[in-house]
């Protein structure tokens, strides 16, 4: 199972990019997408149902804004739209597919960037999160791959300019405590289990002062499994070249019969 993780940045622009070709070309077995940004009318998905994709949308109650989207080739055995809490629900913050050797959990975290009232919903949000996931694995749903833009680095191998941003949303010292206890929980960080402790791979960078192209980044984007799937990871990466938004997706692969 091939799944991919990718903040759009807008569905619409990321379409008008060529994101259904690029889609079409790499044919991902599930495709997660955060911030759609759907407006007041529906959001067209026709170009990626016409590749063969059930679309399952959870769009934010604000226009332009939030919402995520997952896009399966297999028919899932269940689909959980949202988590049950109206304040992250009206935001458009998780999808859940059920498959039959794992839930993939498709989530877009609050950034916390615009003031100190969001970040305090940020922190009141990750630790409902956490008991959230707590539930379902006490209710016997299937071993999770949470996919998503976490807004959130664990260490400081995964942002470009860790000492001036020790305070900073996404780096602060109590969301990279939530990081280690969330792991602790049971999950694996797919990328850093492939790929061990490289330096300078970055899922996001700012549109400002050409940070891509100087890879002046922070890796916010995850694709965390449970424990018990980490011996079926074949393969994790970020695929940097592919520029359809400010970040890039990320990406593992999954095979049950290992």
């Amino acid at each position: 199972m091939n799944i991919i993780s990718y903040n759009l940045n807008g569905l619409r622009s990321a379409l008008s990019k060529g994101l259904a070709d690029w889609v079409a070309q790499v044919r991902p077995d599930v495709l997660c997408v955060q911030e759609i940004k759907a407006g007041r009318e529906p959001l067209d998905v026709s170009a990626l149902t016409d590749l063969g994709y059930h679309a399952y949308l959870h769009t934010a109650q604000k226009p332009g804004y939030s919402g995520v989207a997952t896009f399966s080739l297999e028919k899932p055995l269940a689909v959980v739209e949202g988590c049950g809490q109206s304040c992250y629900d009206d935001e458009g913050r998780v999808l859940r597919l059920d498959f039959a050797h794992c839930s993939v959990l498709n989530t877009y975290m609050p950034s916390g960037t615009s003031g100190p009232e969001r970040q305090a919903f940020k922190v009141e949000w990750l630790h409902f999160f956490r008991r959230y996931v707590r539930e379902l694995q006490a209710a016997g749903v299937a071993p999770l791959v949470i996919a998503g833009d976490y807004n959130c680095c664990q260490t400081e191998l995964d942002l470009r300019n860790p000492k001036t941003n020790q305070n900073s949303p996404g780096f602060t010292p109590e969301e990279r405590q939530w990081f280690r206890d969330f792991l602790a929980d049971g999950f694996t960080d797919s990328f850093r289990h492939h790929h061990g402790p490289v330096p300078d791979r970055y899922s996001w960078w700012t549109y400002r002062a050409g940070a891509r192209a100087r890879n002046v980044g922070w890796r916010i984007d995850h694709l965390l499994v449970d424990n018990a799937l980490a011996p079926h990871i074949r393969h994790a990466d970020m695929l940097h070249d592919v520029v359809h938004s400010d970040h890039c997706p990320v990406q593992v692969e999954l095979d049950f019969n290992a």
